[in-house]
């Protein structure tokens, strides 16, 4: 159901070298691009978008509004979560069983936006 969607940076460079390292984990690979956005595709279909806004106000992130990366297994949230850290991520929660066969890890990018890795069942 879901497009695509788009995650605001301060720093488009340093943001796009922290997407590429942390959605390769995910088999994620650079796709659509222009002068201030670069899209990520995966096996879903959906792509995610790192950008700087185009109204040139700073990027912010939405108090309640986080992004969900699904994963294989179990062994790739934690792995992708471990990654997360070493790329300078702020840890808002570690790998673990959130109950009714979710498994999941959160974290924040380096712009402060909260995202998810997780595997269901």
């Amino acid at each position: 159901m879901i497009g695509y969607v788009t995650i605001g940076s301060n720093d488009f460079e340093k943001a796009k070298a922290y997407y590429d390292a942390l959605l390769g984990e995910l088999g994620g690979k650079r796709g659509f691009s222009n002068d201030h956005m670069q899209g990520y595709s995966g096996a879903g279909g959906a792509m995610l978008a790192v950008c700087t806004p185009n109204d040139g106000k700073p990027a912010t992130a939405g108090n309640g509004t986080m992004f969900a990366l699904t994963a294989a297994n179990r062994e790739t949230v934690d792995k992708v979560h471990a990654k997360a850290i070493a790329l300078g991520s702020k840890d808002e929660g570690a790998p673990g069983d959130r109950g009714n066969g979710f498994y999941g890890a959160y974290f924040r990018d380096l712009d402060g936006n909260k995202l998810c890795v997780f595997k269901m069942g």
